[in-house]
Order: structure tokens, then sequence, then C-alpha cells
């Protein structure tokens, strides 16, 4: 079967095809009527656009570009769903590209398939930080502090996050305190932990390396990691702070497993508020990061940079303390 093009829209619609290329790119200069009889008609013939062509035409795609080097944990993808639907609420598609090749995604970004960019991505190294500012393509780092001109940054203040969450802790009396570390080398887990441990040593603590854990992020991870511990019949801490709810989780699922009981023996606080959080026994107190808000403000700024409304900045996200029952009253 031959390809649909342009020309059949137009003849099978009885317009030109002018007109099929303004209603195709939402140009507003046609009747209501006309543009949705047009639309109609290329939908009806399944006419597929070329996006190549028609970003060679207008300069645009219409396209954001996510690139990931994942999709889990849970939430990866809660920062795409909230990025996907302003897309469309914007007349926008989004792609999402999951790589661990940086080239690839430069590739991509610098080569104009899409109008924006939002990484989430260590595998994106310095230089491909500069070609993109040498570049002035949009772009929105969720994953590092970058700031030019069409470059922005939306982060959770995560060396907040850590230090509220050890200020909490020692408000409560504990003093043999743990912490579950998340992917390491990654901006939020490095960020949380400094915060963490530069409060714990500011009241004359020290952070006992029996009591620190890699749980990288994931629940199976941090049940793991404490699991052994629990079998080398080490003292027990008093609190332990997770780098996320997951490995909080997991912790606790180790825990329970082993007889522990908690808030009772150990105490344990998370970071993020997930909705896992209401489901577990007992409810896990928890940081409130508004992670769900972050894919919304980043496609937001994206936007205003498209336009040229706004140039690049630093959008930090603050967190707040959600108590429930798993640390000791």
């Amino acid at each position: 079967m031959a390809k649909i093009t342009i020309k059949d829209v137009a003849r099978e619609a009885g317009v030109s095809i002018a007109t099929v290329s303004n209603a195709l790119n939402d140009v507003d200069v046609l009747k209501p009527e006309t543009k949705r009889h047009v639309l109609e008609v290329a939908e009806r013939l399944h006419y597929i656009p070329d996006i190549n062509g028609r970003g060679l035409k207008s300069g645009k795609t219409k396209v954001i570009g996510l690139f990931v080097t994942c999709m889990e944990p849970y939430y990866y993808g809660a920062v795409a769903e909230s990025i996907f639907w302003e897309c469309q609420k914007n007349g926008y598609e989004l792609t999402v590209h999951i790589s661990h090749q940086n080239s690839n995604m430069m590739r991509n970004i610098l080569g104009k398939r899409v109008d924006g960019a939002i990484i989430l991505n260590n595998r994106i190294e310095r230089d491909d930080v500069e070609a993109l500012i040498d570049a002035n393509i949009p772009t929105i780092f969720l994953d590092r502090e970058v700031q030019a001109e069409s470059v922005a940054s939306v982060l959770f203040d995560s060396y907040n996050a850590g230090a509220m969450a050890a200020r909490y802790l020692l408000e409560k009396g504990f003093t043999r305190i743990g912490y579950i570390m998340g992917i390491m080398n990654s901006y939020d887990d490095e960020r949380r932990y400094a915060g963490f441990k530069d409060v714990v040593e500011s009241v004359g603590l020290k952070l006992n390396d029996d009591y620190i854990w890699n749980g990288g992020f994931e629940r199976q991870l941090s049940y793991r990691a404490m699991k052994k511990f629990l079998t080398q019949g080490i003292e027990l801490p008093e609190a332990i702070f997770a780098a996320n709810d997951w490995s909080a989780i997991g912790c606790m699922e180790a825990m329970q497993e082993t007889g522990i009981r908690f808030p009772e023996e150990i105490s344990i606080l998370g970071c993020d508020d997930i909705d896992m959080c209401e489901w577990f026994r007992p409810k896990l107190t928890t940081i409130r990061t508004e992670y769900k808000k972050q894919g919304l403000y980043a496609i937001q700024k994206l936007l205003k940079m498209i336009k040229g409304e706004e140039k690049g900045s630093i959008i930090q996200i603050k967190g707040k303390i959600i108590e429930r029952e798993s640390v000791r009253k």
C-alpha cells in the first residue's frame, strides 16, 4: 500500500495543501469547522506527517524528549507520567529515551529531533552539558545543578531533606542512628547524605560505619543489606533514615522476618512519601519530596524556555515531614 501523502489528504478533503499544513500544525488561520474536517480526513486516511520534514520547515518538531537510564524504581514512571500529561495539554508529543549510551542521547538532542530535553541520566558528562549550552537547546536537568540561558535544573532540596531527617530523629532523642544510602554518586543521594551527616556531626555524634548500608534506592537491595546486618550480632541502631521509601520498606520487611519490632525496637524514617507508605503496617513516617510535581515543574519551565518566555534557572523543591507510625513517639 502506497504511503498517504499530504496531497492525498488535500485532495480527499477538497482543500489546498497549505490548508492541510495549517490544520496539522495548528496554525490559527482556519475556521474551526475547516480545521476539524481536515483533521478528520487525515485521521481516516491514516496520514502520518513526516516529522523531520515538518521540523525542517517550521524549525519545530512539537516533540519533547525525556532521557533516562531506566524506568525503575517507581519515581521514574511518576515523573514521566506528569511530563506526558502536560505535553498532551500543550500540543506536544513525549518520547522517552532509555539508554546508557550518552552518544545516542546527544545525537537525538543535538540533531534537533526534539524541541527540548528533560534529562535524568547520570551518563551525560560535563562535556555533553557544555555542548548543550553551546547549541542553545532548551534543556532541563533533574539530576544536577546547571544554569545557563537555555539550561535549567528542577531539583529536590535533598541536602535540606537529609538535614531535616537528622534533626527530626535527634529531637526524638535517638543517638544511634543508621542510614540506608541510595544510588552511589547520584545527586540526590550525595546531597541527602551530606545534609544528614552534617547535622548529626554538628551535635558531636559520629555515624557508625556498621549503621550505613547500600540500598541503591531499591526495595530488594535494602532488604538484603538489612537481612545480612541482622545476622551479625551487632547492637541494633535506635533509628534508621532511608534515602527513599522503597529502601525503608525493604528494611522493614527484613526486620519483620527476623522478629524485630518497629518502632518499639527500631524507628524507621523514609523519604518521598509514595502511596505504599499508607498501606504498609506500621504506616511509614517519611519526608514528602513532592516528587510527582518535579516532572510537572520541569515541563512547564521547559515549554516557557522553548517559547522564549523564560531563561534557565535553578528551581528547588522543598520537603516536609509526614508523621505516621514508624517512628517512636
